[in-house]
């Protein structure tokens, strides 16, 4: 008996949409893979305008152990850890409360309220660091874990997603729940907020890559190093007048590898936030 395999060939357009995805990830990956080869070269090697030198000459591991001698990159996890965890919490519990009152309640002034949201998305973040730091510092809170998580505590990106979202819910849902006796807070904890699964890992997702890659407010709020996430000791390391690039890249190399871990993790997760959310980072 003969058996018929059915062979799905690739037509002519989607080869050359392949095509163009494949030279878009190898020029994503290139600047990955140039910081990997500095990290091992010398300064003169790093620095010089030969294009044709790629491969340092010899493979040589020094910067690393400086970066580690010079760095407690433990404490910097930590610390970032502290940074993205709190942040995300506070950014999740925060937007899906007042995304719901925006949504489905009506009291007075909301519409002005959830105007005030939107002009704070409109404005830059820069803005608003003067503020928060002189309210930081009335709280005595400065080189502190809550300074970092301060400007995370409430989310206006956040708001008006899962305000987004649960508009798109349907009103039915709320008239059953109050016909079983359900008052608001009931309504909201287990009806409408586990509808909102997907909209609030994207927001997760978003507040965790905004915090890891958080430069301004971490260098203005933390002076000491030993409350300063990865961003702020990286930008500390590059000299005023001259940078060592191998070490440089050194540490971003080991800054930039539990990223890579958390997202190989949580790829499905990253992938379906992203994709349900209609945004970009």
């Amino acid at each position: 008996m003969n058996s018929k395999t059915n062979v799905k060939l690739i037509s002519k357009p989607q080869i050359g949409i392949h095509i163009v995805l494949l030279i878009g990830a190898l020029v994503m990956i290139i600047p990955f893979f140039w910081m990997a080869l500095t990290s091992f070269k010398t300064v003169s090697e790093a620095t010089q305008m030969n294009p044709f030198v790629i491969f340092p000459s010899v493979w040589r591991t020094e910067a690393y152990t400086s970066v580690l001698s010079k760095m407690n990159f433990a404490k910097l996890y930590i610390n970032t850890l502290i940074l993205i965890v709190g942040r995300v919490a506070c950014a999740v519990i925060t937007a899906t409360m007042a995304g719901y009152a925006f949504a489905r309640l009506e009291f007075p002034g909301k519409k002005l309220a959830f105007s005030l949201v939107l002009f704070q998305m409109m404005v830059p973040a820069q803005i608003f660091i003067i503020p928060q730091y002189l309210m930081v510092s009335k709280m005595n809170l400065l080189n502190s874990s809550f300074a970092l998580i301060f400007p995370g505590l409430v989310s206006a990106f956040g708001t008006f997603l899962l305000r987004q979202n649960f508009m798109g819910l349907p009103k039915e849902l709320e008239e059953a729940s109050v016909l079983d006796g359900c008052n608001i807070g009931q309504t909201f904890l287990y009806v409408m907020l586990p509808l909102t699964k997907s909209a609030m890992v994207a927001l997760g997702i978003f507040t965790a890559v905004f915090a890891y890659k958080d430069l301004m407010w971490p260098l203005v709020v933390n002076t000491d190093q030993a409350t300063i996430p990865l961003s702020a000791a990286l930008a500390k390391l590059q000299g005023q007048f001259v940078a060592d690039y191998p070490e440089l890249m050194a540490a971003s190399m080991l800054a930039f590898i539990p990223m890579v871990i958390i997202y190989i993790l949580f790829q499905r997760q990253f992938i379906e936030g992203i994709a349900t959310s209609g945004g970009k980072l």
